[in-house]
């Protein structure tokens, strides 16, 4: 049975744990090597059991414990070439990591990992979509200014998918955030919005992709029950119904034990 645990979302940190049959991958680290693993041990997980460590870029918020974590546990990281030379340049990885870039797909143990590249303020951004033992998958795609039509299709053919929605418009034009973040995080290698994400939503339903989770939700310009109100009014229009149709949840800031079956 394969299942998604996001251990933690938002501007504080990111990482997510995909996996069926006693063997997994993270995608990103983005807290302390203890947080990550009190995390893990809250959702009866064991590190034992994670295969590799899959980062999406090399922002704070996505790779703070991953040096640790990752020699700690004799995990190999994976990312794309960009990301890690940034990483490399920021301190963020060292010598004793085992690092391999990742261009198109890799096997680790039973699970099966795809890159795609994402139009974000990084060096090589990516997002990823892991294939589980069980024949089942699932997209973890975050961190985008736009949605893309290669990320689409990840999506599309995906049993469960993670999409940003990270901001609403109104509370960060408002907000107190500088201008030129205020226009980083609205331009084409910024965040999705409420609005944006809840946009792209139908056609995945339409296409199988029934779960679905709202991830990397703003501490300062978003609420968790107004991002998913925002999708759930539009899914509505559409005549798409909550529960019967699709489900959607918001991924918590803090893990809070709830894995997803998919």
């Amino acid at each position: 049975m394969a299942k998604v645990v996001p251990l933690f979302s938002g501007s504080k940190g990111n990482s997510y744990y995909i996996g069926s049959s006693g063997e997994g991958v993270l995608i990103d680290a983005g807290r302390s090597c203890k947080q990550l693993e009190a995390a893990l041990d809250l959702n009866n997980i064991s590190a034992k059991s994670i295969g590799a460590v899959f980062v999406t870029h090399e922002h704070i918020d996505h790779c703070s414990g991953l040096r640790v974590f990752a020699k700690k546990h004799g995990l190999k990281i994976y990312a794309s070439e960009g990301t890690l030379l940034a990483m490399e340049e920021k301190n963020l990885i060292g010598a004793t990591n085992h690092c391999e870039v990742i261009s198109g797909e890799v096997s680790v143990g039973n699970i099966g990992v795809v890159r795609c590249d994402t139009p974000h303020d990084a060096r090589e951004s990516c997002c990823f979509k892991v294939f589980t033992p069980d024949g089942r998958a699932a997209t973890i795609a975050t961190d985008l200014g736009v949605m893309t039509d290669e990320v689409r299709e990840l999506i599309r053919t995906s049993d469960f998918a993670v999409v940003e929605s990270n901001h609403d418009v109104n509370m960060l034009k408002n907000g107190f955030y500088p201008p030129n973040i205020k226009r980083r995080i609205l331009s084409d290698r910024g965040h999705l919005s409420n609005d944006a994400c809840a946009a792209e939503l139908a056609e995945f339903v339409r296409c199988g992709a029934f779960r679905l989770m709202l991830g990397h939700i703003s501490e300062n310009n978003n609420i968790p029950e107004l991002a998913l109100r925002t999708s759930v009014e539009a899914l509505a229009e559409l005549g798409m119904e909550q529960g019967l149709d699709y489900t959607l949840a918001s991924v918590p800031a803090e893990t809070d034990g709830k894995s997803v079956v998919f």
